[in-house]
């Protein structure tokens, strides 16, 4: 029994001198992270589909028929929530999950917490461009709305 501690019935550290169970420790991290997807993953995608939105509203600006433009705007946005739903989404936390497993094994997190934080700076400078100098700022300059007299 050397190196372990029995508590009621548990074993308290794996015997490697931790002061917690170890399957609390994977719990509390498998708390964080599904927190972290919850509330940083999503309201990141969530960010980005808006920008697409403001993408959407500045292309429409080029159908000058009222019920075209709308139905147009529907379409469009409806498209663009359902990529980032079922695609954009998923990719980001797919990606996050497999730098957890891979960065637990060589740097003990840090890939996760760098892409989730150039994650948020790549948001802001997005965010910053669209409302500071325009939707056309982070347009592809072929995308860009011809100037109408």
């Amino acid at each position: 029994m050397r190196g372990k501690v029995e508590s009621r019935g548990m074993q308290v550290g794996g015997g490697f001198g931790f002061p917690f169970p170890l399957t609390l420790i994977f719990t509390l991290v498998m708390k964080v992270s599904v927190t972290l997807e919850r509330y940083y993953v999503l309201p990141c995608c969530l960010l980005l589909l808006n920008l697409c939105n403001e993408i959407i509203s500045y292309k429409a600006k080029l159908i000058h028929d009222d019920f075209v433009r709308t139905l147009f705007i529907m379409a469009m946005v409806l498209f663009g929530a359902s990529l980032v739903a079922f695609a954009v989404a998923p990719g980001i936390i797919w990606t996050v999950q497999s730098l957890r497993r891979t960065s637990r094994s060589t740097a003990g997190g840090a890939g996760e917490v760098l892409f989730l934080l150039g994650l948020g700076v790549v948001i802001f400078w997005l965010y910053y461009r669209n409302y500071v100098l325009g939707t056309q700022a982070i347009l592809p300059s072929i995308w860009h709305n011809p100037v109408i007299h």
